[in-house]
């Protein structure tokens, strides 16, 4: 794998993104709303019981957490969706660039971006809220990273069925991420879904992380059985997500459907 080239691809999106203020929404302006949102409502709720803080800290913590899966995401299946906009993608094809440099370029940049809108809304956290998402300790490390993992597994499927089906599968690079926020149980046990809902709750490592966040939030050790079904499920999500790309691009590049991106 060329340096050289995974670096270009990074600047390259990093310019998209400097000369684009719309495109600073994900990052900027939605984890700051989610931030004051949730945060609001824990409040409200935690007065009703005489734990306003405890409300608050329980829905934040949810939300900042869930903002590292949505940053890891939306940036990689908008940095692709990037080439599709500017009618880049023909272009990108025919350097001597490999699939796997680009996606290394997209993933590398995504990060920054992951650490940008996380960090916006811990600080909405911290400073409306007095919560310091920190102060779950190195816990959160083994959860961060299996979010990050399941982010970019969904990217890669987003992006698969971009390229099997055109440009009208846009709307899945937010569409999964919305299915994720209420199936995960961010802020309440599976328990609380609808009965036909929960074995599919279950299903998702995203379900396990959270349910290992709130035992933190509660003050409770780690969970690790949770962070094992978690880990195992997101190295499962991320085998289908490769093999799945692997098998869009092929028809992508057989079928010639590079012809609806340019």
């Amino acid at each position: 794998m060329n340096r050289d080239r995974v670096l270009a691809i990074a600047r390259r999106q990093s310019y998209a993104l400097w000369r684009a203020p719309q495109r600073w929404f994900d990052v900027v302006v939605w984890p700051v709303v989610d931030a004051v949102l949730f945060g609001s409502i824990g409040v409200y709720f935690g007065r009703q019981t005489d734990g306003a803080a405890a409300g608050a800290a329980f829905l934040l913590a949810g939300i900042i957490l869930f903002h590292v899966v949505f940053q890891a995401e939306i940036s990689v299946a908008t940095g692709f969706l990037e080439e599709t906009w500017s009618r880049n993608l023909l272009n990108l094809m025919v350097t001597p660039m490999t699939e796997l440099e680009y996606g290394a370029g997209t993933a590398l940049f995504g990060l920054a971006k992951l650490v940008m809108g996380v960090g916006f809304v811990s600080l909405v956290a911290l400073a409306f809220y007095a919560f310091n998402i920190t102060s779950l300790g190195l816990a959160l490390i083994p959860l961060v990273a299996i979010l990050i993992i399941v982010g970019w597994a969904v990217a890669l499927i987003v992006i698969g069925l971009i390229m099997r089906f055109g440009q009208g599968a846009e709307i899945l690079t937010w569409g999964f991420i919305a299915l994720l926020l209420p199936l995960s149980g961010i802020f309440y046990p599976v328990d609380a879904l609808p009965a036909a809902l929960q074995p599919i709750a279950l299903a998702l490592p995203t379900t396990h992380v959270f349910a290992a966040t709130h035992a933190l939030v509660d003050g409770e050790p780690l969970p690790w059985g949770e962070v094992g079904i978690a880990a195992i499920g997101a190295v499962v999500l991320s085998l289908f997500s490769v093999w799945f790309f692997t098998r869009m691009f092929s028809l992508f590049r057989k079928r010639g459907y590079i012809s609806r991106h340019v």
